[in-house]
């Protein structure tokens, strides 16, 4: 962009014409310049200025050499000195009105660009009072005043049609996003069925199994007579409603692979986007539980994008399980390394930590040290969904305790290749 308004700024300064006589011009560099600003607005405004003052004098006094008859460099940059000031000016006077702030409201940059291009009219003006001893004058002023008019609405018609064309793409991009969704929920929505259907057969196998169990109690404790040929036809049955289970489940299981492995563009992420998202989210739950924890992540090494379902899903759930140990205030620090074909994830907090009798049991089903204020546990599947998934993804994870301090510790390594693309 830089590149660009060096080189189309000084073109755009030669495209001009003459509303009132010879001596004022309305160039269209300044309407360049202002639109470059609008969109650099990680470059230093008065950077952005230098070097569209500089190029704008460079390509004029080359213009001028150009000419047969004899060049006078000193001369040519005398004549072409109040235009660089020009910019420089109008790029300050830009930075100090704080244009960039009014984005979103046209208008507002529509009103501030004439006093903008007004004010540097008249440093410009100055300038050139000062070099060739001419007379600043109120008809001066306001045919600078009417140009500064002219160029501003042309740059705001320019700059609204371009936030017009945005809004359109941007509007085109949602709806393509909200079609994808719909249709992400649909097939949802179709597995949730067949999950309905596979609950009530188990609750039915699972009544059917207790039956059986009873019947068997009964018969050992001689308390009941049983025709024994019944119970082989029973288990038989049993042993088939398992069976169906099991192909529902598999259904299950292949839509629901499908609907994660139809990967698209934003299936994929830089690691900043990642640990962004996931502190951002696990700082909207800390605040909804009324804590304050405070937040801090980094990397080392090269990362390429990680795919943002699995990373996501294993993070979060420590994350979350560290903000929850925590009680009102804490910290909780992500860091991730890259080594040769390795990642490293550490999830660190400060709160209560792990009693080192657990250590060997935190990653069974169903163990948990979290209680609501009912009393009620929690399901203790999170630290074993995430050490299933590690493993499957030919991972392992640990648990250390901090050197200093309470608090936990989690180190996840992972193979990349598990979490790229293929090719990446």
């Amino acid at each position: 962009m830089l590149v660009a308004m060096v080189i189309l700024v000084p073109l755009a300064g030669e495209i001009k014409f003459y509303p009132f006589n010879e001596i004022y011009r309305v160039s269209f560099g300044p309407p360049a310049l202002f639109l470059f600003l609008l969109w650099l607005r990680k470059v230093p405004t008065v950077i952005c200025g230098l070097l569209a003052g500089l190029s704008v004098l460079t390509f004029r006094m080359i213009l001028d050499g150009i000419h047969p008859q004899p060049f006078d460099w000193m001369n040519a940059l005398q004549a072409n000195f109040p235009s660089f000031t020009y910019y420089i000016a109008y790029s300050l006077v830009f930075f100090l009105l704080k244009i960039h702030r009014y984005n979103q409201r046209p208008w507002v940059i529509g009103i501030l660009g004439i006093f903008n291009d007004f004010a540097a009219g008249l440093i410009e003006l100055t300038i050139e009072v000062l070099s060739f001893g001419t007379f600043l004058t109120l008809d001066a002023i306001y045919k600078i005043f009417i140009i500064a008019i002219f160029r501003s609405f042309f740059v705001i018609g320019f700059f609204s049609t371009m936030k017009f064309h945005d809004s359109k793409l941007k509007e085109a991009e949602i709806k393509k996003r909200n079609e994808h969704l719909m249709l992400l929920v649909s097939n949802l929505y179709a597995e949730t069925i067949l999950l309905k259907k596979s609950l009530q057969h188990a609750e039915e196998v699972t009544k059917q199994s207790y039956n059986l169990y009873k019947v068997l109690q009964q018969l050992k404790q001689g308390k009941k007579i049983y025709n024994l040929n019944e119970i082989p036809q029973q288990a038989l049955r049993i042993a088939g409603e398992v069976h169906e289970i099991k192909k529902d489940n598999q259904r299950i299981l292949s839509g629901l692979s499908k609907l994660i492995s139809d990967e698209n563009l934003h299936d994929y992420l830089d690691i900043q986007s990642l640990f962004k998202a996931i502190v951002r989210s696990n700082k909207n739950y800390a605040e909804l539980l009324g804590k304050d924890i405070h937040f801090d992540f980094s990397y080392s090494g090269s990362h390429p994008p990680y795919h943002v379902y699995t990373f996501i899903s294993i993070i979060n759930n420590l994350v979350a399980n560290s903000v929850e140990a925590i009680m009102d205030t804490g910290k909780i620090i992500l860091s991730a390394d890259q080594q040769e074909d390795w990642l490293t994830l550490r999830i660190e907090d400060n709160g209560p930590g792990i009693p080192t009798s657990h250590k060997e049991v935190i990653f069974k089903p169903g163990f948990t040290l979290k209680f609501d204020s009912t009393g009620k546990s929690s399901t203790g599947i999170g630290l074993t969904y995430v050490k299933e998934v590690v493993e499957m993804l030919e991972g392992n994870v640990t648990l250390n305790e901090p050197k200093e301090g309470s608090g936990a510790i989690f180190i996840i390594r992972l193979p990349i290749e598990k979490l790229t693309r293929k090719g990446d």
